[in-house]
């Protein structure tokens, strides 16, 4: 079949069912952003490509559905990279176009050249280059197969002078590969060591989530009588109102899980990498069981034995292998001190419910003094867990969030649960910060009925702050946003107070700014709460007005507070040896 070159590439992408695109509008790829109109393809122009990478993601993550980034060779694409790596780590299936130079100037330093492969070699699961036009839509296929079956990032590179060429092809089959569901031996060792196990716990990761395995894993913990925790920033990764759901690991996560981990004998990891994250220490509790049997289960076999030992390995889907599991079960597994362990959950799950409830301030490190003083400054402003139980008061239980990096959105990760997966769309292990507007905005492209609502500390919002600029208009959906403000880089400056003595270099914000006052200008709503009934109040109205079609911040006025430091285990005092003074400092001659 003749066709132009655009035209295959516009016709792949209907194949794939690929309807939204996020970056901004360039030369390089007009003649087939030309074409989406037609397509029934949706560009999203964003106010940088940075965050419609995060929209992207945010909006695959939120409905399970593919999305493209595009934008302008060159500084377009540069701007990709922090979203890309981040989605690679979140697993997200993303289709990352990068229209390249053109070849017949390529290597010549010429406008807006960049080595766009090797750029994102390492934050990809696949990435090729299209060598003749005629391969367009044969690579493009490739790559999109590519990254559903990696659950990650894929590129293709695609130089802008092949455009517009007259090509004799056949569009290309979509071959699907089943999903793998583990080795026989490997399951039945699992099962027997579950059968046997008098205290299993399991651990579910995002795997689940896209695997569609809660089920699954819901069906084994009943049957089991096993408490589920989740991995860091996976609360949906288990329905919240079970009775054996535990709560998140890891940092400012659940403490009841952590006490029931530490606890178990076998412990099932279905579908996780076992991030770092996920397993260190917590509210002083180094919780991870030393002796307990470990099973591991990811569709990445690279992934497995990786952070920690495991007894058993298994290579697969977790839905699969979780039904396989359990039908492997013995007739009496579980059976092992089954109601002294369901005793066990519900009283440490009571305790750790009343405790953080009850929990208003965070503590300051012995010799440190920096929460008393913020206290006392600002004692008539909420602290970060205030906000974060006032948020709970209004936020619908069907509700999609979005975390951005930053302390307290942190302090926040032991609050949130949910009743389905996709629904807690957290930055994940590459951190990046300004991840918390455009992830809820990508959100509420693909979920129009739901309500959303994103969270960001204020430094991490001044990042993202320019989509204000784009999501006013029109054609873009209604969200709500709340910025924690409190006019500090908060997680450096808790490293600030412990190790470096109060010496706050680069930690200060600018009190003269009002993002609210910013979304004003930009067309929107902008309020500030000052009390939890004030933000409990703003969020309840919020969510009535994006029902109806109208996009609010919420600037939740906090005091300086600050909650654990990301990684005490990364973190050491300074000690001084040949010692620095400000006399040896040369001056400089310009030229």
């Amino acid at each position: 079949m003749k066709m132009t070159t655009e035209e295959a590439f516009v016709k792949t992408l209907q194949m794939h069912g690929i309807t939204d695109a996020f970056g901004i509008i360039g030369s390089a790829f007009m003649p087939i952003s030309d074409l989406f109109p037609k397509a029934g393809i949706t560009f999203w122009d964003c106010a940088h490509e940075g965050s419609g990478g995060m929209m992207a993601d945010g909006y695959t993550r939120a409905s399970g559905k593919m999305s493209m980034m595009i934008a302008q060779n060159g500084p377009g694409i540069t701007n990709f990279v922090t979203a890309v790596k981040t989605a690679y780590w979140n697993h997200t299936p993303l289709l990352l176009v990068t229209p390249q130079a053109a070849n017949k100037t390529l290597g010549q330093g010429g406008f807006q050249e960049v080595e766009q492969m090797k750029l994102f070699e390492d934050m990809v699961a696949y990435q090729e280059e299209v060598r003749d036009p005629s391969r367009v839509a044969e690579v493009l296929n490739r790559v999109i197969l590519k990254a559903r079956r990696a659950s990650a990032p894929a590129q293709i590179n695609m130089p802008r002078d092949f455009w517009t060429q007259v090509v004799d092809i056949d569009l290309p089959a979509m071959v699907e590969f089943e999903r793998p569901s583990g080795g026989e031996a490997a399951i039945a060792e699992a099962a027997k060591l579950l059968s046997e196990a008098r205290f299993p716990v399991i651990l579910n990761g995002a795997g689940v989530v896209l695997a569609g395995a809660i089920p699954a894993s819901m069906q084994l913990a009943e049957r089991l009588d096993a408490p589920v925790c989740c991995g860091y920033q996976h609360n949906d990764a288990f329905p919240g109102s079970h009775p054996l759901f535990a709560g998140p690991l890891g940092y400012n996560g659940s403490k009841a899980g952590m006490e029931l981990i530490a606890q178990a004998d076998v412990v099932l990891c279905l579908g996780t990498r076992l991030n770092p994250f996920s397993t260190l220490p917590g509210y002083g509790i180094d919780y991870w069981p030393k002796d307990a049997r470990i099973i591991q289960i990811d569709i990445n076999p690279d992934r497995i034995g990786l952070t920690k030992p495991v007894s058993v390995g298994i290579v697969g889907d977790a839905r699969k292998v979780a039904e396989q599991i359990l039908a492997g079960l013995s007739d009496n597994a579980g059976d092992a001190d089954r109601a002294a362990r369901k005793a066990t959950i519900a009283q440490t799950k009571s305790a750790w419910a009343q405790q953080l409830s009850s929990m208003d301030h965070e503590d300051d490190d012995p010799g440190t003094s920096w929460n008393e003083r913020a206290r006392a400054d600002k004692p008539d402003w909420m602290s970060p867990r205030m906000a974060w139980r006032a948020i709970q008061q209004a936020l619908p239980k069907e509700a999609i969030i979005s975390s951005d990096i930053g302390n307290n959105c942190a302090i926040g990760n032991a609050y949130p649960t949910f009743e389905e997966g996709r629904k807690y769309l957290a930055p994940g292990l590459f951190g990046p910060c300004g991840y918390g507007l455009p992830a809820i905005v990508g959100a509420k492209i693909a979920c129009p009925d739901t309500p959303v609502v994103g969270f960001a500390g204020d430094g991490a919002f001044g990042i993202a702050v320019t989509e204000l600029t784009a999501i006013g208009r029109s054609e873009w959906p209604p969200i709500t946003m709340i910025v924690f403000r409190n006019y500090q880089w908060g997680a450096e400056k808790r490293n600030s107070t412990l190790w470096y003595d109060d010496n706050f270099v680069g930690t200060e914000l600018d009190e003269g700014v009002s993002y609210a006052g910013i979304a004003r200008s930009c067309g929107l709503e902008g309020v500030q709460a000052r009390s939890m009934d004030e933000l409990t109040d703003a969020l309840d109205r919020a969510l009535k007005d994006q029902k109806a079609g109208k996009t609010t911040l919420i600037e939740a006025l906090i005091n300086q507070e600050l909650g654990e430091p990301f990684r005490r285990d990364a973190m050491k005092k300074p000690v001084a040896v040949a010692g620095i003074d400000p006399a040896d400092m040369r001056v400089q001659q310009a030229g």
